[in-house]
């Protein structure tokens, strides 16, 4: 290969849709409606129609999301919130902001998703939510998970940001719980031309707390019911992603294909590819080998030109801005591991499949000499 393979490369997503979302832009900007409006209230009903809920709110970010979900369910000092420890920072960076305290399981070493068989010890009299997290584009066993949060009388809220269209026993990611929250940060399945996220709920009042939360708590103008903030979806953002939106299950289709070129052409290596559950439907938002040697293997990858990237080299329990919560290595053995072992390959829609077959080659020329 004499062209470098990039991680992601979404000047070739642009080229393929340039013409539709330049025409939406251009719209959008005739029409001077910038903040919410309708293309925003469109977006809305089309995402909540694809994620299988009533509701849809348009919010500035995924970490947003989980910050008014999080206002919107009255979780605060005091509280105790569970989660993964194997996650991008704003699973738990939200708790903390919001004056909670994270408390951290364990992972499926398959999946890499919460270990529902070690949520169960996580419960403290404190504990108001659980946080599931729907880690690379496939859903955590929200059969389980749900089970137990209802047992316990707690709220439950998924992060969606990497799961976009994922399913679980037939329903959408986000539609499993009290809240759903999801990205549309540039490089998700769904990205937008920058920040941008939304909260789905099947409750009504939910739905309504957070609308009001978005906005400074204002309904009607001026007049204030709660302590809200500036948390609002762009009308340029929601014009792109309805573009995009109308690609999103022929693009997760390709992924997918990418996803099985990579297992054949990893059987029988030393490579340890990505576990599927039967149960769902894994839309790859990213594909992530594990090896012993990572970072011998990534500076080996970007010396053939291929660009990788590692999700997540320290996990969450031994960051440091929660050494006050007393995490010490070895207290999560499987999060651990998996920070030190996992990468993740090109897998995007636009990939050829003789990029692919160069990839796994350089791959398996590292590991099975």
């Amino acid at each position: 290969m004499t062209e470098p393979i990039q991680f992601v490369d979404l000047k070739r997503q642009y080229a393929s849709i340039k013409d539709e979302v330049d025409r939406a832009v251009i719209d959008a900007i005739a029409s001077t409606q910038y903040i919410l409006g309708e293309e925003v209230a469109r977006f809305e009903e089309e995402w909540a129609s694809y994620c299988g809920v009533r509701h849809a709110v348009g919010v500035s970010s995924g970490t947003a999301a989980l910050a008014l979900a999080f206002d919107a369910l009255g979780v605060g000092p005091g509280d105790e919130v569970i989660t993964s420890a194997y996650s991008f920072f704003a699973s738990a960076g939200t708790i903390a902001n919001n004056g909670a305290t994270p408390v951290f399981v364990d992972i499926d070493p398959r999946t890499y998703n919460l270990d529902p068989h070690r949520l169960e010890a996580a419960f403290t009299p404190r504990t108001k939510a659980v946080v599931v997290v729907h880690l690379y584009g496939q859903c955590a066993d929200m059969t389980a998970v749900k089970a137990i949060c209802d047992q316990h009388r707690v709220f439950l809220i998924e992060d969606a940001a990497q799961a976009i269209g994922s399913e679980w026993e037939g329903k959408r990611a986000g539609s499993m719980s009290d809240y759903g929250c999801f990205s549309f940060f540039p490089s998700k399945n769904l990205g937008g031309a920058g920040d941008g996220g939304m909260i789905v709920t099947q409750n009504a009042e939910y739905a309504e707390r957070v609308r009001l939360l978005r906005e400074h708590g204002s309904k009607p103008k001026y007049y204030h019911s709660l302590v809200g903030t500036n948390s609002r979806l762009d009308a340029l953002q929601a014009a792109i992603l309805r573009v995009k939106l109308r690609h999103l299950d022929r693009w997760s289709e390709a992924r997918a294909r990418n996803a099985t070129l990579y297992d054949q052409l990893f059987e029988g290596s030393r490579v340890g590819r990505p576990y599927r559950d039967p149960r769902g439907r894994h839309i790859y938002n990213q594909y992530v080998i594990r090896v012993p040697k990572r970072d011998e293997l990534r500076k080996h990858l970007t010396e053939r030109g291929i660009g990788t990237e590692v999700y997540y080299p320290v996990p969450l329990h031994l960051q440091k801005c929660f050494a006050l919560l007393g995490g010490k290595p070895g207290d999560l053995p499987q999060s651990e591991a998996a920070a030190s072992e996992t990468l993740a390959l090109p897998i995007y829609p636009e990939l050829t499949e003789e990029q692919i077959r160069y990839v796994a080659g350089a791959v398996r020329e590292f590991t099975d000499p």
